[in-house]
Parts: C-alpha cells; structure tokens; sequence
C-alpha cells in the first residue's frame, strides 16, 4: 500500500533525471507513487516514463502551468495520506522517505514536515533548513549557503517545496499551493495558510536532500524579483491576522520598497519593483480570499505571533528559528 504520492513538477531539467531516478530507486522505504508533470519543456528536454522508476504516472502540459499549479494537478489525483514534493534538482539519501514517514507519523499535529537540504556538491554547506517569516513579512530559507550544523527537530515557520511532506486532507483543506502564485513564495504561503487552520510545521534533520537549486532552466533573477515582490505581498495581506497585519503594515510596506531599491544595485533590474506594482493591482481577489481565511481562522493571534521572527538580526544573519514542538 502506498503511503505517499511523490510528486515532480519539471521544465528543461532533463539533465538530473538519472541521478533522481537512482535516489528514488534506492530509498529503503518504498511505499509510494510517483506522479510527474513536465511544465511546457523543450521538445527534447520532455521527459519519458522510462526516465522515472517503474509505475511512475507522467503528465505533459503544453503550457507552462507554473510550479504552484502544476503540483495541485498531481495532488487533485493522488488517494495516498501524504504528498511529496520533490525538485527535479533534489536528490534524496536512501533512508530520506523513511524519516519523512516517521516525522509524520509522529506529529500528527503537523501539517507539512520539512527536510534537510545539502548543497550540493558542497561538503558542509547548507542549502535550507526550513523558512522564517520575519515579522516584517520577508521570508528567507534559513541555513541557505552556511557552513553550519544543521539545527536540531522543532517547530519553523513553513516548508520548503523543494523536498516537504503535507498531509494530504491538510493540503486539500486549505486549498493547495495558490495557482495565482505561480512560483515563488508559495510555499511560505501554503505554510501559513496551514497554521492558520491549526496545523504545526515540522522541520526533521534526518530526511536529508542534496539540492542544486535553480535547476528549471530558464528563470532569470528579474523573474524571480517580480514574482518574489508580488507573492510575498499577497502573503502579508492575505495571510496575517487582522491586528498583526495594521500593527505591521507599515515595517511590511517599509521592508518591501527597501528591498525593491536595493535589487538594482544587486544586478537584479527592476522586477521587484514590477512585482510590487503588479501586487496592488490584484489586491482585489486577495483581499477576498483574506476575508474567507480570516473567517476561518482557527490559529490564536498569540500562535501566529510566536512562530513569527521579530529580531532585525535574525533578517541580516538569516539563522534558523526552531520552536519546541507544540501539541
């Protein structure tokens, strides 16, 4: 019986499928289905069944659905708990579904259980290890590019969608990743959303993934400002609880047009600032889905406000932030 459908949204990533495929070959735990959806890639970067282990389901869209969505395809077909979500660049170690299962198993309480994520071909450096949402409303993969020891199990903020596990009636419920979205952010968005309704985020130390990140060919840092600054501003006014959002309203707009003047000189043009633009026009449909999950709402303010980071210097360290686990 499969306990979780592992689910891999590529584009144009055709050069890591074999070394995937002998990862997942390997696991120890071999309880799952394999779901596959190629957003729009090259005629000869499009991927074969024989490309992924025996059994695996493949679906080829002729347009790009954007990563957001395209995971929700796979999700609205699979029947098992837990989905998996996997990066095409995400190489698991062979016991790495067999902690993610027992993580879940024993947190019942946790909505989605986030991995450890290597560098890869970095001996020692880390490439996350679960997301903060800072009180201003910037988030950030803690461990991204540290040489450090991966911090202990507890409680962050949200998964990572590089390599996470969700409980499936959990993702269903609080309506999969944003379509609107379409890449960037999602998961920070997916995991508030998730607290929201109750649920706690679980980060384990023993899944371990080595991660390439930025393996969809193609995304370009102006891409990645512009969705960035928009999502992250839908997440802000959507998500956050009504006294929080105009208590933090105006450190959210400050941080956001501080790190929009600063992409430039960074190299990255001007898409934040499109991004950001882009965010206030479509306020609209955003601020209806906030009503609808403000309504809902079965987090505290107390709860939403301690797994939030509120120091300036966990932004300019980007440290991990680790909660006890809370029943």
């Amino acid at each position: 019986m499969s306990l979780a459908t592992i689910i891999i949204v590529t584009h144009n990533t055709a050069r890591w499928r074999a070394r995937q495929k002998a990862a997942l070959e390997a696991q120890t735990d071999k309880r799952w289905r394999l779901c596959v959806i190629d957003n729009a890639s090259r005629a000869e970067e499009r991927p074969l069944a024989e490309h992924f282990p025996e059994g695996a389901q493949l679906t080829q869209s002729d347009v790009n659905l954007g990563f957001a969505e395209a995971n929700n395809v796979c999700a609205r077909d699979a029947q098992t708990p837990y989905l998996v979500f996997l990066n095409p660049d995400a190489f698991p170690e062979p016991n790495w579904f067999e902690h993610l299962i027992a993580a879940a198993e024993r947190y019942p309480h946790a909505g989605a259980i986030g991995c450890l994520q290597k560098r890869d071909g970095a001996p020692g450096v880390l490439d996350g290890v679960g997301d903060v949402m800072h009180a201003s409303g910037l988030a950030y993969r803690a461990g991204f590019g540290k040489h450090a020891a991966p911090p202990p199990l507890g409680e962050t903020f949200s998964a990572c969608a590089a390599a996470m596990l969700v409980r499936r009636d959990a993702f269903e419920a609080v309506g999969g990743f944003d379509a609107r979205y379409f890449c960037y952010f999602e998961d920070v968005d997916l995991g508030f959303r998730l607290r929201l309704a109750g649920w706690r985020i679980v980060q384990t130390p023993d899944a371990i993934v080595a991660h390439v990140g930025g393996g969809s060919a193609g995304a370009t840092s102006a891409f990645a400002e512009f969705h960035g600054a928009r999502n992250r501003l839908w997440t802000f006014i959507k998500c956050m609880p009504g006294p929080l959002m105009w208590l933090l309203l105006p450190l959210h707009l400050l941080a956001t047009v501080l790190v929009a003047t600063l992409a430039p000189l960074r190299g990255r043009g001007l898409g934040a600032w499109r991004g950001i633009v882009a965010g206030f026009s479509g306020l609209g449909p955003i601020w209806a889905t906030r009503r609808e999950l403000q309504r809902t709402r079965k987090a505290s303010l107390a709860d939403i406000a301690s797994a939030l980071a509120w120091s300036p210097d966990v932004l300019i360290t980007r440290r991990p932030v680790r909660h006890k686990i809370r029943g």
